[in-house]
């Protein structure tokens, strides 16, 4: 792995950007590394990512994202090289913030880090009970339509975490069990995309599972990834409107995706899928915090 100083530049946010809702956290990968082995595609990848690699990788990607979005960056703290996936930080809505309880303890250091940035933005910070492991949004996502809650549960997320998080947002939750390790978490299978449509691994679920999916979003809505896309981290995606911002995918995937009326922007992410992430992973989803929202109202 490269030593050498990691340069990350925050380009300004073009003016017409400013009035999207659409906005994410991100955190620069300057202290990125696989330290451990705490799923399937870390394993053999110890020490073997690059970090300025890494550290270009990210710049496109999040030169990618500005377009389409604001974000806020949330500065890298040692001993946490995964706080670069800020998707699992937890989970944003309405200005009220579920802040993770990591199932491994190599991440617990995260959370009073994310913790921290959230309550000093001004947000309602909520936690939630080491109990009952929950992976904030890498585990949970809401329906575009904003009337479901997507949570899947398996390798690192407790189903019982569900109920808390329902009472939170008074919003019905819909319980996906995740079946395959190398899809250890639900943004690494499934994706809620503009207009009612979905993309999804169908293989990653189980039979129950598929059925709710299937109940939900009527079959001209489904769009099926195949096991090569999907080991891609193809489902992995940043959605905004018409937009979606994804890793390196097969023609007949963007084929798929643009027939549906989608813009593509495939940027390559090779060295965070040696962690086991790609671009959702990479940003957390978030609306204004309730006290930034009140003092913009005169």
């Amino acid at each position: 792995m490269s030593t050498q100083p990691i340069e990350i530049t925050t380009p300004a946010i073009l003016a017409n950007i400013a009035s999207t809702p659409a906005a994410f956290l991100m955190c620069p990968p300057k202290l990125y590394d696989v330290n451990y082995v705490i799923n399937p595609w870390m394993a053999g990848n110890v020490h073997a990512s690059s970090r300025t690699r890494a550290a270009e990788q990210w710049q496109r990607l999040y030169e990618a994202v500005t377009t389409i979005a604001n974000v806020q960056l949330v500065e890298p703290q040692p001993g946490s090289p995964d706080m670069v996936f800020t998707a699992n930080a937890g989970l944003e809505r309405n200005g009220t913030v579920a802040i993770s309880s990591f199932f491994h303890p190599e991440r617990q250091g995260e959370e009073p880090h994310f913790r921290r940035w959230f309550q000093l933005a001004g947000y309602t910070v909520v936690d939630t009970p080491r109990t009952t492991p929950f992976e904030g949004e890498g585990d949970a996502l809401f329906s575009t339509d904003g009337t479901r809650l997507w949570v899947g549960y398996g390798p690192r997320t407790d189903p019982s975490s569900h109920n808390p998080l329902r009472k939170i947002w008074g919003i019905e939750v819909t319980s996906l069990h995740l079946i395959d390790p190398r899809f250890y978490h639900l943004d690494t299978c499934f994706a809620p995309l503009a207009d009612g449509y979905v993309m999804y691994f169908p293989e990653a679920f189980d039979k129950a599972s598929r059925a709710k999916i299937e109940a939900f979003y009527p079959a001209e809505k489904r769009i099926i990834v195949s096991e090569s896309d999907a080991i891609c981290f193809a489902c992995n995606a940043i959605n905004v409107d018409r937009t979606i911002i994804l890793n390196n995918i097969s023609s007949d995937l963007r084929h798929q995706l643009e027939s549906r009326g989608f813009n593509i922007i495939e940027v390559t992410l090779t060295e965070f899928l040696k962690a086991g992430g790609a671009a959702k992973c990479l940003v957390m989803k978030l609306s204004r915090p309730e006290r930034e929202a009140a003092n913009s109202v005169s």
